[in-house]
């Protein structure tokens, strides 16, 4: 998979307004209502990750669970990036 160039960035991240570029990442920040919350959503982006062969670094902080999504075999954003972010936007 290649990477996007910016103005397919642009275009991508208008369509995935939750998530927030960090050079050649994007990121989420989800808080829930507690921690047991917090789990149970990883559990269902973990179910999409494994269907989309596309795993995020998660980080969960008692009831925030932070997503970052990178194609770390291309070097960086692709496609597969943001259609992992709209699927894990749809969970809300």
């Amino acid at each position: 998979m290649s990477l996007l160039g910016e103005q397919d960035l642009a275009r991508e991240l208008a369509t995935t307004p939750a998530w927030e570029r960090d050079e050649d990442a994007i990121v989420r920040t989800v808080e829930l209502a507690d921690f047991a919350a917090a789990l149970r959503f990883v559990n269902r982006v973990a179910e999409l990750a494994e269907a989309a062969d596309h795993h995020p670094d998660i980080t969960i902080r008692w009831n925030k669970v932070t997503l970052t999504l990178s194609t770390h075999s291309a070097g960086g954003l692709t496609g597969k990036d943001f259609e992992l972010a709209r699927r894990i936007d749809a969970l809300d």
